[in-house]
């Protein structure tokens, strides 16, 4: 049955930025697909609550609280995979961002900043688990970045800068790991998650991204989950090197912060 090849029976996983939104959902749509999750983020209670329910799906979450800002934890997670459940086949890097700012309010240091947080942290952890997946007979990774990587938006210098460095670098490791390891994106649109509840509360601002989005609606957590557990899964077994655009058909830019012109 076409079904059974979603199923990502016994495998093993990383998540990181696991314990809200678009990180929860995709450790939750893993387990429910038959995998055991290794689940790491900032906060205690929120990696708790995730983790309560991947075993109601019958699955086994290992809960890491680190800073994933830090390269060095975020490698880690690797080894505490293969200690925990002897395997590592999925690592799903979601941990990212940066605050919107004027051009002229970024310095060099944001800019370092948001490239360590989005492409270095996740080349960190997935230069790790290079060695266990080869040793499982092979692996996928997810790269979870925005569309502001290929889409303008004003106040996002830093951010879209750095996604646009993810989607490149998701395609250059493919070409490195290929055929063994897998390395595909999602690129997100705007998507109504904790991280945006301030902004989703002003009409202000959450009318104008619904109504750029051409399916006129803002994306939930688990439309990203879904996109990740396809690529993750037998079902996109011939795809590498490529992004997913879980955007609502977002081409230009889809949040505009009231920047005034220079």
């Amino acid at each position: 049955m076409i079904l059974e090849r979603f199923l990502v029976t016994d495998k093993v996983a990383v998540i990181t930025g696991a314990g809200r939104g678009i990180g929860a959902a995709t450790a939750i749509a893993l387990a429910e697909a038959g995998a055991d999750v290794v689940i790491a983020s900032r906060t205690v209670e929120d990696l708790t609550e995730v983790a309560s329910r991947v075993e109601s799906a019958g699955r086994k979450a290992h809960v890491v609280v680190a800073d994933l800002r830090e390269p060095e934890a975020a490698a880690a997670l690797a080894e505490e995979a293969v200690n925990t459940f002897g395997r590592l086949d999925i690592v799903v890097n979601h941990v990212g961002g940066a605050l919107p700012r004027h051009i002229l309010s970024t310095t060099v240091e944001h800019l370092e900043e948001a490239f360590s947080f989005n492409v270095s942290v996740a080349h960190a952890l997935t230069s790790a688990a290079i060695p266990a997946m080869l040793g499982g007979g092979g692996g996928s990774v997810v790269n979870i970045s925005a569309v502001l990587g290929r889409a303008p938006g004003r106040g996002f210098l830093a951010y879209g800068a750095a996604s646009g460095a993810c989607l490149q670098y998701t395609r250059l490791a493919a070409a490195d790991l290929a055929p063994r390891i897998r390395v595909n994106a999602v690129a997100v649109g705007s998507v109504a998650t904790s991280g945006l509840r301030d902004i989703l509360a002003n009409d202000a601002v959450r009318e104008p991204m619904e109504q750029a989005t051409p399916l006129r609606k803002l994306g939930e957590a688990e439309d990203v989950a879904a996109a990740v557990l396809y690529l993750s899964s037998a079902a996109g077994s011939y795809l590498t090197g490529k992004v997913l655009q879980v955007d609502g058909g977002i081409e230009g830019p889809n949040l505009d912060l009231g920047i005034p012109d220079l």
